[in-house]
């Protein structure tokens, strides 16, 4: 670890002790405050990650503090990326655990016979929930990795995200019971989710996706570990990694990447 890293570790460190009986969102305040102020640097926070916390119209306090510059390259409060970073070394240092998902549904679509492209779309079916943005995850998550793959393997990630909300009883899915818990049992998928599962549905690669929908169905075992180097191979077949590194390769997507990699620069 570096100085720098070391010297955010300490100030982290020293607020936590300091709010000892304060309330969690105090205390995570006085830690996040501490960190920038060791970081010497202004680290940005874009409105998308503060919007509902805080209403986007209202007056915000600007980022820039007079005497302090903005950080324009690697946040060191996060884990060092290689110059040339691939699939795998996203998932070890930027991706959360939520990761184990996308691991054990992966597995269980190798385990049940399914087509390496279900395997890999399983594996990267809510990549853009474990490390970029969550609404809409389906959308972003094929934007994210549709340069790198099979075209049937993105589609199936976009619409495996209307396709969890309906039911099709003839391949063994039915509504998820952990939604009624989450949403309500008064929920209704939006127009837009409605349109996009009646398109899949009638669409060619309809079962790819639906495969992926019914292998995320089940991948939630607090009690299983899958490595990621289990797909070590299967990563190698069907997913084009660039050799100048994700993010560094003017992709459609390239900017994605680098998002992920620094998401506190201000520019």
């Amino acid at each position: 670890m570096s100085g720098e890293s070391d010297a955010i570790e300490r100030a982290a460190l020293e607020a936590l002790n300091a709010t000892v009986g304060q309330d969690v969102d105090e205390r995570a305040d006085a830690i996040e405050h501490a960190m920038a102020d060791a970081l010497g640097k202004v680290a940005a926070k874009s409105v998308i990650y503060r919007s509902g916390e805080t209403d986007p119209t209202k007056p915000y306090p600007p980022q820039y503090a007079p005497g302090r510059t903005m950080l324009m390259d690697d946040d060191p409060r996060l884990l060092k990326m290689p110059e040339k970073p691939t699939l795998m070394d996203f998932f070890r240092l930027r991706f959360t655990s939520g990761q184990q998902h996308l691991l054990q549904s992966a597995a269980l679509a190798l385990e049940s016979g399914c087509d390496e492209k279900v395997v890999i779309a399983c594996l990267l079916h809510d990549i853009s929930v474990v490390g970029f943005i969550q609404a809409d995850h389906g959308y972003w998550g094929a934007q994210l990795v549709e340069p790198y793959v099979d075209e049937e393997v993105s589609w199936a990630i976009r619409y495996h995200q209307a396709l969890r909300f309906f039911a099709d009883e003839s391949v063994g899915y039915t509504y998820p019971e952990a939604y009624l818990k989450y949403f309500g049992k008064d929920f209704r998928p939006s127009e837009v989710m409605q349109r996009a599962h009646d398109y899949a549905k009638n669409h060619k690669w309809y079962m790819t996706a639906r495969l992926v929908t019914m292998n995320d169905y089940y991948a939630f075992d607090p009690n299983k570990t899958v490595h990621l180097e289990r797909f070590t191979d299967i990563i190698g077949r069907n997913f084009r990694e660039p050799k100048e590194g994700l993010g560094n390769d003017n992709s459609s997507s390239s900017h994605m990447w680098r998002t992920i990699i620094a998401p506190t620069r201000f520019l």
